[in-house]
């Protein structure tokens, strides 16, 4: 194998200095004397398998033939000057890259250049990759200029010539607005954009590097089961819905309207987790614990309906653990989920053993107590549900005829009953005590359906809660609502924290169905819907109509990173017909279905800011002498006070970067891309609701800074909010069980069933609970989900590559990861201050999601910059 010197690799400084533009005129004025000779040197990341395993002796005798004759790489240089007297494109200056060695898991190339006089700025690298594999090009460095090296960050994969012969381009590392754009890059610009715009009437290689949208048609498998079958979701009034990434996938045979499911589901090729050893990682856990661990459970466990006979069994998920069948490469799991994969020593089985969720390890008997329920609704995994009851008396919107009365159990005595010693209703009222969470009207319509199928039940619910004294929540009531069914009346009952036995065990069961739905809501709504799947069509414009070298593009490029990968992921196995979602969520089958009537009736574009949110929530009015402008009507309010913080760090970075390249108004109103792309994102990526009049305009610096705001914030703080604490508050089930199984015992009551209820409560709670399978199927997810990978990157931890072009951003950068330090502090002295009651306390988990940084694995904290998992 070929190698070189530590020395001699060191004098190749293939590592990317700070960059510096060679500009036009500048190396003549210097007394250089042209000709000059210069030096590429071309770095080249090491993958796991594939191509560089033939480098390292898995030969394949074409490539190395290829490296033995120098033609390994085709590297050309383009001038980002015209030429003077004509007017046209200067000829590019071409040269083989040879392999000289390798360093640190990279492979260097490099190759030598004589630039001729008047040749002017370098302004981008063509790159023709000559083997028969592609290869992940990591930055391409020239030596040897007047002024300095120039760096081309590349970061991508290069397919061989023979798959594609067209060259790569790659734009040096400073930005251009389009109309700055240099007059002979202008094309290449423009060329570029094209390129991955595809034409959209062929399918998409695994290779490609196409971003074009589609409906979201793949989520049913009608060709394997007829039952299978799911409605396309976007295009219809029926159905809205955001758009995903186009795969070009045929359609199916049964449905003509949904793409059929074979093959590979396609994401642009530089969107898929990278084969570096470290992202693989995240890859593999994902295929692992979906495709190998889930099967095993399902063997394991062979009746799908079995529940939990004892809540000792429960704790034995965590002390003892489930013997499951051997797997095929048991090493491997063993390797990357050791949190939960034991071996046993005998040999024979492997053993599901999970990690004592943070909740469970601190109280285990944390989730019985109703001041924690109503803490977790500020401090929680789902932080975003709660409202200020803004109506009274509480009414459904819905058809009469069809769903039953519309007027709530929930009445003005029942209320006053509970806030006795407090206030009145109208007191409350006035004073904006009372709070709700309130999915009563989202669920009802589906409560018939998701009732026909086996194991389940479901019903319209509602929550009340009161502010009390202290800032804490306490519960006021549960209401619970089937409709009209099966030639029953509507059946509805309000359910309140009482001592009496009866009613204190009805209580419970009240809360397990209404966490039941939260959880739902919560995965489908919160979580999914508002990050992941709105997200999925800025990702697809950026890349479409901002260029590589634009600004905006560099700003929003790490807030994208996995982002269209883990979505493709979801929709193979979390978010499809019969997978983890749909099995073992409250909605069953219609899981989907309704995040599409939520998209519907909730999701504006203009609300999904944090103050804005908050505001349209009424837990915030307006306040220019208060922090951040805003009220909170719930001072101790974990998630906001946090939120509005890191909100407000986030802001300021953005208008600074944004303040940089935009003086003024006319210089967003004459950018091109930056137009095609705000229109774009409402047209095609949104164009259900293209017609809305909520959208913002684009016309100002500050209308720019507010939607990047919006953005970042959701691909970073939102989803970190209610991802990375999955595992921690429902990785012990009954905390926030997924689904419940069983109706309450009081509707519409038999006396053998009423008998057994009153003979053992706590079994028919079990019963309640989901079933083992279903129990373990989605610990086993959201431990998964609740991982920081190796090689995240969290929001002002490390400053991107090209924003250090710019020494007035670089500054900016510097700032901004200062305040998130502070911030760090900040939230560490708030949860040890013993006057929050809702931030800590004997035994429970304090509110860190909003940390900015964090170790890998299972934390409860860190806020990366994207949705990557």
């Amino acid at each position: 194998m070929e190698t070189q010197s530590e020395e001699m690799l060191q004098t190749q400084s293939h590592q990317p200095p700070p960059g510096r533009t060679f500009l036009p005129g500048e190396a003549s004025a210097a007394g250089t004397i042209f000709p000059i000779s210069v030096k590429a040197t071309v770095t080249v990341k090491l993958t796991d398998g594939g191509f560089f395993s033939s480098l390292l002796g898995l030969c394949n005798p074409l490539i190395n033939l290829s490296d033995l004759l120098c033609k390994s790489l085709l590297l050309e240089l383009v001038s980002a000057e015209l030429e003077l007297r004509t007017g046209s494109e200067r000829r590019p200056i071409s040269q083989y890259a040879h392999r000289v060695g390798q360093k640190d898991g990279d492979v260097i190339y490099q190759s030598e250049f004589v630039i001729p006089e008047n040749f002017g700025e370098i302004g981008a690298v063509l790159v023709q990759n000559e083997h028969r594999n592609e290869i992940y090009l990591k930055y391409v460095i020239i030596h040897g200029l007047p002024n300095g090296p120039i760096t081309f960050y590349c970061d991508s994969w290069v397919q061989s010539k023979f798959d594609n012969p067209e060259k790569r381009i790659f734009f040096s590392s400073k930005s251009y607005l389009p109309s700055q754009t240099p007059s002979a890059l202008k094309i290449m610009r423009e060329k570029e954009l094209i390129n991955l715009r595809g034409n959209g009437d062929t399918d998409n290689l695994a290779s490609d590097r196409i971003y074009d949208y589609d409906v979201y048609n793949d989520l049913g498998n009608p060709d394997n089961k007829p039952e299978l079958g799911r409605p396309v979701l976007g295009g219809s009034k029926n159905y809205p819905y955001p758009r995903r990434c186009r795969t070009g996938r045929p359609r199916s045979q049964t449905d003509p309207l949904s793409e059929t499911r074979s093959g590979s589901f396609y994401v642009p090729r530089d969107e898929e987790f990278s084969d570096v050893k470290e992202a693989a990682f995240i890859t593999k856990i994902v295929e692992t614990v979906l495709h190998a661990l889930i099967p095993s459970l399902e063997t394991a466990l062979l009746d799908s309906d079995l529940g939990f006979p004892l809540f000792s069994n429960i704790d034995q998920l965590y002390y003892e653990g489930i013997p499951i069948p051997k797997l095929q490469n048991p090493g491997l799991l063993q390797l990357i989920l050791p949190r939960i994969v034991k071996a046993v020593s005998d040999a024979k089985d492997l053993i599901l053993k999970f990690e004592t969720p943070a909740m469970f390890q601190r109280d285990k008997f944390s989730w019985l107590r109703d001041e924690e329920f109503s803490r977790q609704t500020l401090a929680g995994v789902n932080p975003y549900s709660i409202k200020l009851l803004m109506e009274w008396p509480l009414k459904s919107t819905l058809n009469p005829d069809v769903y039953g009365p519309p007027e709530s159990a929930i009445t003005e005595e029942l209320v006053e009953r509970e806030i006795k010693g407090f206030m009145t209703l109208d007191e409350a009222l006035e004073q904006k005590k009372l709070f709700i969470i309130d999915y009563h009207d989202l669920l009802i319509p589906y409560v018939s359906k998701v009732r026909q199928i086996k194991g389940t039940t479901l019903y319209g619910s509602r929550a009340l809660f009161f502010l009390t004294p202290d800032g804490t929540l306490k519960p006021i009531a549960i209401e619970l609502t089937r409709p009209p069914i099966d030639g029953k009346p509507q059946w509805k009952q309000v359910f309140t924290p009482v001592s009496e036995a009866t009613g204190f065990w009805l209580w419970r069961l009240a809360k397990a169905h209404f966490l039941a739905h939260d959880s739902g809501y919560h995965e489908l709504v919160s979580h999914w819907l508002r990050t992941h799947c709105a997200i999925e069509p800025f990702v697809i414009a950026t890349n479409r109509q901002l260029s590589v070298m634009h600004p905006i593009y560099k700003l929003l490029h790490p807030h994208f990173r996995y982002t269209m990968q883990i979505n493709a992921l979801a929709r193979q196995v979390l978010i499809n017909a019969d997978g983890i979602i749909e099995t073992s969520f409250s909605t069953r089958n219609y899981s989907m279905e309704l995040s599409s009537v939520a998209y519907h009736q909730h999701w504006r574009f203009d609300k999904e800011g944090l103050p804005a949110g908050l505001i349209n929530r009424g837990i915030a009015v307006e306040d220019p002498t208060a922090p951040h402008g805003l009220k909170l009507l719930i001072e101790d309010y974990p998630f906001a006070n946090d939120g509005l913080m890191l909100w407000d760090i986030l802001k300021q970075w953005i208008a600074e970067y944004v303040s940089f390249y935009y003086k003024d108004a006319s210089m967003v109103e004459s950018d091109t891309e930056l137009q095609e792309w705000w229109t774009e994102i409402r047209t095609k990526g949104h164009e259900d609701k293209k017609d809305e009049p909520w959208w913002p305009v684009l016309k100002t610096p500050e209308d720019l800074i507010g939607i990047i705001t919006t953005i970042a914030w959701v691909a970073s703080a939102h989803h970190s909010a209610v991802n990375f604490g999955q595992y921690a508050f429902a990785g012990y089930f009954p905390n926030r069980p997924s689904i419940a199984r069983t109706n309450m015992p009081c509707e519409d009551p038999t006396e053998e069933g009423w008998k057994r209820f009153l003979d053992n409560p706590e079994f028919e709670l079990l019963l309640c609970f989901p079933s083992q399978i279903q129990a373990t199927k989605v610990m086993a997810t959201l431990d998964l989900l609740s991982s920081h990978s190796p090689d995240e990157k969290y929001i002002g931890e490390h400053m991107e590559a090209a924003w250090g072009e710019e020494p007035d951003i670089k500054e900016a950068f510097e700032r901004f990861r200062a305040r998130l330090k502070e911030l760090e502090k900040i939230i560490d002295d708030r949860n040890a201050d013993n006057s929050l009651k809702n931030r800590g306390g004997a035994g429970m988990v304090p509110y860190e999601l909003l940390k900015p940084f964090s170790e890998a694995g299972v934390t409860g904290k860190g806020v990366p910059y994207s949705i990557s998992i």
